[in-house]
């Protein structure tokens, strides 16, 4: 602590209880739709606490449209049961991908193809959709309110209230003044490990600097273009299309356009900025006003070299900032690069997900990379997991998120159902419960009987 830095004394003040709930989910994003959605349909009755005014997070209100891997490089979906749940409601003109069909081919035709709309890496096409941000966060409210969540939203979730190492809720505010949620369990979804942090749990924050897993920026939608012109250019006159890439790195653009579900829109997801953290208030400050003086920069270079650009205008900018890094839970199992690279698969598995090169094989998610070291009660599901560096550089994104938050509302509903210490809680209850939402796991485990 600074200690030149002057402070006041907050008066004492009685906090009074809004709600009681057995588990309680704070941030909205993936993983907390994911929590919540799948703690009320393990039978919880739950509260979702969310300081914007929409669901998805960086899905929806980060622009972030284009939702990474869900098939492994043979063509397998292995992030199912809530993305599932969710995805499969859009309606079709609101989400493009690659049909089921060629899933993992490497055909290089289908694959140039889907390349060209984010969906084919490392020469193999993937189950990795780009949806309406919009579309989904209606969807995202559909489901929850159709499963029983109680919302809250337009609140900010400040510290949690504590009894001993134990959490027995938080306090949030909102225009509403200053107010409690007591919980049986409460799920740490903030992305940031805010409620973890303030309860006192240790964390990392050493980045990968060959990655762009630490940087932060803020991404817009543009209109008024002829995506499919784009990417006829892009494919038909690459030594072209490298030249104008070239150059926009020297202008310090360094971003190019993504498609969207609809041919006259494109997204930016970027420039990406390092150095900058995002917990920290000035630096998230700077990051707004540098964003959004290049978004001119690079709407004004591609409309003068890009065939099918020349009418392009910014139609949105993202209203929350993009984040990939801050706090990491060091929590009772971690997940790191030794491990995973090597295939291992981890008794307490709760998801899979699609390794980040073909010459790895699927990666095994453990609970335990979720579960705090010493307080009670607390869960964390997204981002804030447990793992390295290295491992946070495909862990932190969305797919992942909705399989750790789906995990983590589960665990935390089945620990309130049978009054079991979270750490606690059978793992094979929380695995059968998992495969009965439809959640792959790499060592079936077949559900009881009625």
């Amino acid at each position: 602590m600074n200690k030149n830095k002057k402070t006041i004394r907050e008066q004492a003040r009685d906090i009074p209880v809004y709600k009681s709930c057995d588990v309680l989910v704070v941030g909205g994003g993936p993983a907390g739709s994911s929590a919540a959605a799948s703690a009320a349909r393990a039978g919880a009755e739950t509260i979702l606490v969310e300081r914007y005014g929409y669901l998805g997070g960086l899905s929806t209100g980060g622009l972030v449209i284009w939702i990474d891997r869900m098939s492994d490089w043979k063509g397998t979906k292995v992030i199912t049961g809530f993305a599932d749940d969710l995805l499969d409601r859009l309606p079709g003109e609101s989400i493009l991908g690659p049909p089921k069909a060629v899933w993992g081919s490497k055909d290089p035709e289908i694959v140039n193809y889907w390349k060209s709309r984010s969906c084919a890496f490392q020469d193999t096409v993937t189950w990795s959709p780009t949806i309406d941000p919009e579309v989904l966060k209606n969807t995202s409210f559909e489901i929850l309110i159709e499963y029983g969540v109680k919302l809250i939203m337009h609140s900010w979730a400040v510290a949690p209230v504590m009894e001993e190492d134990t959490i027995r809720g938080v306090i949030f505010e909102s225009k509403a003044g200053r107010q409690a949620i007591l919980a049986k369990v409460v799920v740490d979804a903030t992305g940031d490990g805010d409620i973890f942090a303030m309860a006192g749990e240790s964390f990392e924050s050493d980045i990968n600097e060959d990655s762009i897993h630490h940087t932060i920026n803020v991404a817009f939608l543009c209109c008024g273009l002829d995506m499919e012109r784009i990417i006829n250019f892009t494919r038909t006159q690459p030594e072209e299309w490298k030249k104008i890439l070239t150059k926009a790195h020297e202008l310090g653009i360094g971003t190019a356009p993504s498609p969207s579900p609809y041919n006259d829109t494109c997204v930016f997801m970027g420039p990406k900025m390092s150095g900058y953290n995002c917990l920290d208030i000035a630096d998230l400050t700077e990051v707004e006003i540098k964003s959004r003086r290049r978004m001119k920069k690079v709407v004004d270079f591609y409309r003068g070299c890009l065939p099918g650009f020349e009418k392009a205008r910014v139609s949105q900018t993202a209203p929350q900032i993009g984040t990939r890094h801050s706090r990491r839970l060091i929590g009772r199992k971690k997940m790191v690069f030794e491990e995973w690279s090597m295939g291992k698969i981890h008794s307490d598995e709760i998801g899979v997900s699609p390794p980040p090169s073909s010459k790895y094989p699927n990666v095994s998610v453990p609970l335990s990379c979720l579960v705090p070291q010493k307080t009670e009660n607390l869960i964390a599901a997204g981002r804030n997991l447990s793992c390295d560096a290295r491992t946070h550089d495909f862990m932190r994104e969305i797919p992942n998120c909705w399989l750790m938050g789906q995990a983590a509302g589960i665990d935390a509903a089945i620990a309130v159902k049978t009054g079991a210490n979270l750490r606690d809680v059978s793992i094979s209850d929380v695995q059968k419960e998992l495969i009965c939402q439809g959640v792959y796991l790499q060592k079936q485990i077949a559900p009881e009987q009625d």
